[in-house]
């Protein structure tokens, strides 16, 4: 029995009131011993643990498999019973999650059969067995203690004097132990029965969100057991004392899961802290039981169990591995919510099992423990006669008497027998020279402590039988008396504790204003004199009181018996204050029962007296019950009465003088203002007459040239236009909108995550469009009177609310979102009062009055569809399937409509189960009402092709306007206006005059009855998140009278939803109906019940809605701000205007280091990161160094450098990010050795500069690194870290009024002075081709932008506009912002997001409109071609011209289709495919003259190499010196740049920085502009395109030049070879086109080239085979490669037709 393991059982319980609410799912399984656990998340991942017992109470007792408290007991309790009364210590106790039946399985419920616990069921059991005894010889005794642990504090339950915190000492013979722990002596069943239930009630629980009655501390109940055995023979009595250590430990919880907050929070941080030091006791145990052949030296440092890390560990030491045998029960919770707790509490209790307990039986501890003891007892004295400190035991053993009379009265008290240290002094003489001979003595105050706490040991061990159960009896005397001192009685059995009314004993109870709290407090009338007070007072007070107006003695209660029977007076005390039935009482009263009495202000009592009551009842039966109860209120009530108060009068007094201070301090404040408004008045007059003194009055006449100004037809043209468009712009405004308004979305979101609600809030921005019309409630108020004058779709910020709940999304408006955040703040503030256990009942609460919730409809828009009616001018049938787009922009799927011409009389087709109409709808169309809505769409804009603005005027952004200079003019690109549109996308009705018209349409004469047929068939590719599926339809115009379907289910497989609703509308043909009929579609609108799906939650809002790209990319380095320059002064920077020019700039930086012959030679660079334009410099510790930057660039004569003002660094760091808000005291200025202009190297010389050489600026500074005094320069750089500075240099630059600043962050690693450094092998460089030197690398380049603004004209209103300053409130922090784990408001990129969405519905608007008419015309050609010649004349012109140009079979000559109309349509398409090819890129450019294109648009139809050229993407429109340069010269040369800018050659750079220009004369001074310079670096992208090898034409070679390239968009990197670690060169493919052309190709004889013209040079390259050259157009230009992939698809079809 000695080396046995921890007995360990797992019992899984019923599913509580909260998993049944939430539908849990069971999780646990159970065959004999083993358990198994279930993965709710995967269910293959189950785990199994096999323990000693595996208990199965799940289900009712009715199951076979069931296990009760019985079974638990015996097959555990019985066992450790059987163990005690052998003489082992025993310890059982219970861990698991909170809520999962612990003290349950512990204690059980006492009051009912059955369900007792382990503990009184041992209990029980005990004393059935001592009982049971018959062996006169063997004697049993039982004493019991409870305590309890609390937030690491111990509590004794079973004394009340106790109420302090005891202490846990430790006795090298005893072991730990707690001071001053009652033990009570029991004789019965019934005596720990009362204890526990004492002990229960005061132990602290609380409710949580998992458990009602949560145990918030560890309850330790302990049994100490000593059985006695006689022995005749020997006359000697032997001793077994067992200690039963019955424990019921606090659950294990989650602050998440429970709800915890405040006192809650404390008190399960503490119960965590205490259960993972046992879960760490547990697992050191297990190790060192399980690892026996390790080496000692390692099991020595591993065997420390830390015990002493907690107050339950330390107590249970002897438990948990010691001289003990111990159980441990696992409570186990079976729903699946609980998942991470139940498995936690598996792997403890498989880790317990581990252990092994070394137990013995304790024979005799008694007398063992007093010799032993005493042995200490005699080497303390002699430790302190050694000190020569024997006086005090002498005078010590001389008050003998008194110590033993005091031992014994506390050892009858309880308490501790510790005479202190001051009453030994003071009997054996001054307390001063004791004191300071104890402090003089070493260890001398340690040993008497010691001394003291073992005679404290000796008398408690030496304690009878007899006295134990005096002192026991005496605490139970003390427990009442301090009950009753309170105000709580005994029943008289001594069971429950609680107020109860005694039938003779006059008493007091007092009354609250609450009452639940009244009659809660009984205070008993004693015989003779009872006191009353507070608990200071000299004197001991019966009745003890508190609070204001109590004195120390405030009245006495006098009991005593006469002939009239038993009575009680109450007499004051002199000043106390105190009402008897509203009276004041100064002198002694006889008190009758009933009587309200109030002591104090506060203290309010009624006085009981049973006798007298029961006399008064005998004498008068039939007295009738008070109509009004006697409570708090009456006695109150009843005070003020009887004062004389009248507190209506009082109230109204009051009020009185506070209207009066009111009305008084107004008129104050009145005159005040009015004080204040004459003084500034009159300064205002003063101000304003100093004004017209300085600056009289400009004479009228100035201003009469203004009315002489006259404007010309096109200026007056593009002024209108220029305020059309400016009056619609109205994205900066949105802006300040989104800004401002933050705030509030942030605050409406950090209130739904404190109160539970699974609601979102988020900007969304919502434009009217066809696809997307604003409903009503969201227009603002003045939307219906700028209805007329606005010519743009108006654009709001609205708030889209996700409901998570109900799976619903709402709109709402920013005025709606304050309104309710007002609602939302007081819902906050009130669930302060909430109790935490009704956070999931207010989930369940109706949402109505909620302010996060609004009520959904049923049926949500799935989305809209439209179908035009061209086809009723010719009457023939036309099937459409159109998408269903909502309003993002997403086809969410299609539907199937037929639109034909049926006669009056005809009847619908019979589709089988479809619904056919049983009449026919008629529809009236009036002009006046049809005239007002085409005015209010060609306004307003009822979607994006009737706004009367283009799409590239949509997409501009402020600040990036583009030059009226080279974009072509409105008319030209607007494709999409009221005026236009019916002549480009419409069948071009206008032709000829409506007589004809109508004479041609002989079917839609005016006055006519006209009826159609709208047949709604399928609707297919709805997603199966939308159930039921209907279609409504209605004409644009008229909302009011649609056409629905019934309802089909959806469940997004299987064939299409058959609708195959037919529906026949007859209208009366008017001039607007037939106007309809050309422009205007019927919208279809396709509903659905949206089934509830989930929604993200708010820590992965739409700030970050991507998942993280599973792709490891190398980590890049930060972008810095400029490091502060020293020398500068800190100049105010203008404002930067519109911007004038961009140029691309390749830095290259450089460290040298001083080598032996005096050089300066660039250190090593390690290029090993993976991307460009990074790399570490490799330097030597203590060498002198210098920082050389080289600037390339594109030569132009807007930029030029003058000089370099100041080189800077600092913010040298160990990590990659710097912490810029903070000061660097440790910038340095380096000194500037030379500056200018120099001459490329041979690897940096490329074929680019053979024709137009790039400029070269080279500049070098002196770094001495011992200036920063940074230790991290100072000293070699540890292995693994690296050591980053951030560098700016301030340049001069030509035409600039400020300097400009490039900035790098330089990684750097030092080693030691003499370490060999070369330069690193990658694998690219090992195997890649070609030669490559060591020191052509031994740099690293930064890609920079550089803009030159002009200075921003301070006076113009666009800047006014722009210097406004706009709080970006979504900085603010706001309450609860910490809780929304980093999510932010949506800002500027909404806003450009939007943008696309809008470009996205109008391309949607117009390939449904291509569509309908490229279906039209398909059927029209088959109509003549099956020989019905008379359609054939009711064809407009314009309509048949475009069919006959588009057929290739025929032939048709050049007279017919060069009319005037045709070469208009002609440039216009030219143009606006160049003008849509180029914004593709960001950049606009007409080459081309209106008279070329003119003559390409004449020569289209008779000239094939013009028709192949629009066949393919022309390069001659953005480049033409490619293709005139190829025409003129047979050789190849590259293409020409599209602008080539003036620049001096590199051997006169240095002297064309002083000399004029030439074309101007010597007289004339050039005109100085002042642009703002602003340099940013380019992030490199992690992403690569494409990279490989491929050839570039030199051009006064004409050779091809082989060179490696990688793509990185938008930036293309050149390289000498594949081992070349630096970039030679870069190309911007944004602000580049790229050009392909098959004639190109065919006319200079060289396959697979294609070109890119940048704004300074025309490259040519080309690519190994036509594949390579098709994977280099994707990288470069994915549009383009699509686009020729797509050309090329179709023609090998034509000629496999062929």
């Amino acid at each position: 029995m000695a080396g046995a393991s921890v007995k360990v059982a797992v019992r899984v319980r019923p599913f509580n009131s909260r998993e049944t609410d939430k539908e849990s799912k069971c999780i646990i399984q159970m065959s004999g011993n083993t358990t198994t656990i279930i993965n709710p998340k995967q269910a293959k991942d189950n785990k199994s643990f096999n323990f000693d017992y595996s208990y199965w109470s799940h289900t009712t007792p009715e199951d076979v498999n069931f296990a009760s408290q019985m079974r638990v007991y015996k097959d555990i309790g019985e066992e450790m019973l059987l163990h005690a009364f052998e003489g082992y210590n025993v310890c059982i106790f219970a861990y698991g999650q909170t809520g999962a039946g612990k003290s349950y399985t512990m204690m059980g419920k006492q009051d009912v059969k059955d369900q007792q616990g382990i503990i009184p069921l041992l209990c029980e059991d005990l004393f059935t067995k001592i009982s049971d005894n018959t062996d006169n010889s063997l004697s049993y005794s039982v004493e019991v203690s409870y305590m309890e642990i609390y937030c690491e504090r111990v509590r004794d339950l079973l004394n009340p004097k106790n109420k302090g915190n005891l202490r846990v000492r430790e006795h090298p013979l005893m072991g730990p132990y707690v001071e001053d722990l009652s033990k009570l002596a029991v004789t019965s069943y019934n005596d720990i029965q009362d204890l526990m239930d004492s002990g229960n009630k005061a132990r602290t629980v609380a409710a949580t969100n998992m458990n009602e009655t949560s145990s918030r501390s560890h309850a330790v109940f302990n049994i100490i057991f000593t059985q006695k055995r006689f022995d005749a023979e020997t006359d000697n009595t032997s001793e077994k004392v067992s200690k039963i250590s019955l424990v019921d430990l606090a659950g294990s919880e989650r602050a998440d899961s429970t709800g915890a907050k405040g006192t809650r929070l404390k008190e399960g941080a503490n119960i965590n802290k205490s259960l993972t030091t046992l879960g760490k006791v547990i697992s050191a145990l297990a190790e060192v039981d399980s690892g026996p052949n390790k080496n000692k030296k390692k099991k020595k440092v591993e065997s420390f169990i830390p015990y002493r890390d907690s107050v339950l560990t330390w107590l249970l030491r002897e438990n948990l591995g010691g001289n003990s045998r111990t159980a441990m029960v696992a409570a186990l919770s079976p729903a699946d919510i609980n998942y991470d707790e139940t498995l936690s509490t598996l792997r403890y209790a498989d880790r317990a099992k581990q252990i092994r307990c070394n137990a013995v039986i304790n024979e005799d501890p008694n007398n063992r423990l007093v010799r032993e003891l005493k042995e200490e007892v005699s080497r303390l004295k002699d430790l302190l006669f050694a000190q020569g400190l024997g006086d005090i035991i002498e005078t010590y053993r001389a008050t003998g008497a008194d110590i033993e009379g005091l031992k014994l009265t506390n050892a009858m008290t309880g308490m501790s027998p510790s005479p202190s240290l001051s009453a030994l002094s003071s009997r054996a003489g001054s307390i001063a020279s004791l004191h300071d001979r104890i402090m003089f003595s070493p260890g001398s105050e340690e040993a008497i402590e010691r001394l003291k706490e073992t005679e404290k040991i000796i008398a408690e061990l030496n304690e009878t039988w007899e006295e134990k159960l005096r002192r026991t009896e005496a605490i139970r005397m003390e427990r009442e008396a301090l009950l009753a001192e309170m105000g709580v009685a005994i029943r008289e059995d001594g069971g429950t504790v609680g107020v109860f009314s005694p039938k003779k004993t006059p008493h007091l109870v007092n009354l609250n204003e609450d009452p639940l709290m009244s009659e809660c407090l009984l205070y008993y009338i004693k015989e003779g004199i009872t006191r009353v007070g507070r608990l200071d007072a000299s004197s001991r007070q019966d009745i003890v009181l508190s609070g204001h107006f109590i004195q120390d003695e405030h009245c006495t209660f006098t009991r005593s018996s006469g002939p009239s029977g038993e009575t009680v007076v109450l007499e004051p005390c002199d000043g106390a204050e105190m009402y008897v039935n509203g009276k004041r009482v100064t002198e002694p009263t006889v008190l009758k029962s009933g009587n309200r009495i109030i002591l104090g202000k506060s203290h309010v009592f009624r006085f009981n007296h049973p006798e007298q009551a029961r006399a008064e009842r005998e004498r008068t039966p039939c007295t009738e019950t008070p109509a009004e109860p006697v409570d708090w209120a009456f006695a109150q009530r009843e005070l003020l009465e009887k004062q004389g108060i009248d507190m209506k009068q009082e109230m109204e007094q009051r009020l009185q003088e506070l209207e009066d201070q009111y009305r008084k301090e107004r008129e104050e404040v009145n005159n005040l203002l009015e004080q204040q408004r004459l003084d500034y008045e009159s300064k205002l007059e003063a101000l304003q007459k100093q004004v017209a003194r300085r600056y009289p009055e400009v004479p009228e006449e100035e201003e009469e040239p203004e009315e002489t100004v006259q404007w010309t037809e096109k200026e007056r043209e593009l002024a209108v236009w220029s305020f059309r468009k400016w009056r619609g712009y109205q994205f900066t405004s949105l802006r300040d909108q989104l800004w401002g308004n933050a705030i509030f979305l942030k605050e409406a979101n950090a209130i739904s995550v404190e109160l539970k609600k699974k609601v979102q809030f988020q900007f969304v921005l919502l434009t009217d469009t066809l696809y997307s019309p604003l409903p009503p409630d969201l227009l603002p108020p003045e939307a219906s009177q700028d209805r007329e004058n606005r010519h743009f779709p108006r654009t709001i910020v609205a708030v889209e609310v996700q409901d998570q709940k109900n799976g619903a999304t709402h709109f709402w408006t920013l005025e709606k979102l304050r309104q309710r955040l007002d609602l939302m703040r007081e819902m906050y503030d009130r669930a302060a009062d909430v109790p935490n256990n009704t956070t999931e009942e207010g989930e369940s609460v109706m949402t109505r009055g909620d302010p996060f919730y609004d009520r959904f409809p049923w049926f949500r828009l799935v989305g809209r569809a439209f179908v035009y009616l061209s086809n009723l001018l010719y009457p023939v049938p036309l099937v459409h399937r159109v998408a269903i787009v909502n309003e993002k922009g997403w086809v969410k799927g299609f539907l199937r409509v037929a639109v034909q011409a049926i006669s009056a009389d005809e009847e619908a087709p019979d589709y089988g189960s479809g619904v056919r109409q049983s009449g026919t709808a008629k529809i009236s169309f009036e002009d006046q009402q049809y005239e007002k809505f085409q005015s209010e769409s060609c306004s307003v804009g009822v979607g994006l092709s009737r706004t009367g603005i283009s799409q590239e005027e949509l997409r501009i952004v402020e600040g990036q306007g583009q030059n009226a200079e080279m974009c072509p003019s409105a008319d030209e690109v607007n494709n999409n206006t009221c005026a236009a549109g019916a002549d480009e996308l419409e069948i071009p009705a206008k032709a000829g005059p409506d007589a004809a018209l109508d004479a041609t349409l002989e079917h839609l004469k005016i006055g006519n009855i006209f009826t159609f047929r709208v047949t709604v068939m399928q609707a297919s590719s709805i997603s199966a998140e939308y159930a039921d599926i209907f279609c409504q339809f209605n004409f644009i115009h008229r909302h009011d009278e649609a056409f629905s379907t019934e309802p089909l289910k959806n469940t997004g497989r299987g064939p299409p939803l058959g609708f195959y609703h037919v529906q026949n509308i007859a209208v009366e043909v008017t001039k607007s109906f037939v106007d309809y009929i050309k422009t205007q579609p019927i919208v279809f609108e396709v509903f659905g019940h949206y089934q509830k799906q989930p929604f993200l939650p708010l820590c992965k809002d739409v700030i970050s809605p991507l998942h993280p790209c599973k792709r490891q990319f190398p980590q890049v380095m930060p972008l810095s701000k400029p490091v502060p320059a020293t020398k500068l002064k800190a100049m105010t920077r203008p404002q930067a205007g519109p911007c004038h020019c961009k140029y691309d700039l390749m830095v290259f930086f450089e460290i040298c280091e001083l080598e032996a012959n005096g050089d300066y030679i660039p250190a090593v660079v390690d290029h090993r990161g993976g991307l460009p334009c990074q790399g570490t410099f490799l330097l030597h510790q203590g060498l002198q160094r210098r920082i050389a930057v080289t600037i390339v660039h594109e030569s132009a004569g807007d930029i030029g450098w003058s000089d370099v003002r100041e080189l800077v660094v600092g913010r040298l760091r160990s990590t990659l990010e710097a912490d810029e808000t903070i000061i660097d005291p440790n910038i340095l200025s380096l000194n500037i050795l030379s500056a200018g202009y120099v001459k490329p190297l041979q690897d940096d010389r490329q074929f680019l500069d053979s024709d137009m050489p790039r400029t070269f600026y080279r500049f070098e500074a002196a770094w001495d690194s011992s200036m920063h005094n940074s230790l991290l320069l100072n000293r070699v750089t540890p292995y693994g870290e690296k050591i980053y500075m951030t560098l700016s240099a301030y340049l001069e630059m030509e035409n600039c009024s400020q300097p400009a600043v490039i900035t790098k962050d330089i990684c750097m690693v030092f080693y030691s002075r003499d370490t060999k450094l070369s330069a690193s092998r990658s694998i690219r460089n090992l195997f890649g081709t070609g030669s490559l030197r060591a020191a052509d690398g031994n740099r690293v380049t930064g890609v920079y932008e550089a803009s030159l603004c002009h200075l921003a004209d301070a006076g113009s209103p666009g800047m006014q506009r722009r210097r406004r300053r706009v709080l970006d409130t979504s900085v603010a922090y706001v309450r609860g912002e910490e809780n929304l784990a980093g999510w932010r408001p949506r800002s500027d990129s909404l806003i450009l997001e939007h943008q696309w969405e809008l470009e996205k519905l109008s391309l949607l608007q117009d390939v449904e409109k291509t569509k309908h008419f490229l279906l039209l015309k398909e059927k029209l050609e088959s109509t003549l071609l099956a020989g019905q010649e008379s359609l054939q004349a009711c064809i407009p012109e314009d309509l048949s011209e475009s069919t006959e140009v588009a057929e290739a079979d025929q032939e048709v000559t050049a007279s017919e289709i060069t009319t005037e109309r045709q070469r208009e349509l002609a440039a216009k398409c030219l143009r606006l495919l160049t003008h849509s090819f180029n914004r593709e890129y960001g950049h606009v450019c007409v080459s081309a003259s209106e008279s070329k294109i003119s003559e390409m648009s004449v020569t289209l139809p008779g000239d094939s190499p013009s028709i192949s050229a629009l066949n393919t993407i022309a390069p001659s429109s953005t480049c033409p010196s490619l293709v005139e340069g190829c025409a003129n010269n047979t050789e190849l040369k590259p293409p020409a740049p599209r602008s080539r800018a003036v620049s001096p050659s590199p051997e006169t750079q240095q002297d064309a920085l002083d000399k004029k220009p030439m074309n101007g004369g010597s007289d004339v001074k050039p005109r100085i502009r002042k642009y703002m310079p602003e340099i940013q670096e380019i992030r490199v992208s992690p992403i690569v395109s494409k990279k490989g090898y491929i050839h570039f034409l030199e051009p006064h070679t004409n050779g091809w030049v082989k060179r490696y390239v990688v793509v990185r968009r938008p930036y293309v990197y050149i390289y000498n070879s594949e081992r070349d670690t630096v970039e030679r060169a870069i190309l911007n493919l944004s602000s580049a086109q790229v050009e392909y052309s098959e004639d190109q190709q065919a006319m200079l004889k060289t396959p697979n080239t294609f070109a890119v013209c940048t704004e300074h040079r025309g490259i040519l390259l080309q690519a190994t085979n036509d594949k390579e050259m098709h994977d280099w157009l994707y990288a470069f230009n994915p549009l383009l490669a699509g686009t020729i992939r797509s050309k090329l698809s179709r023609r090998r079809a034509g000629q496999m037709r062929i």
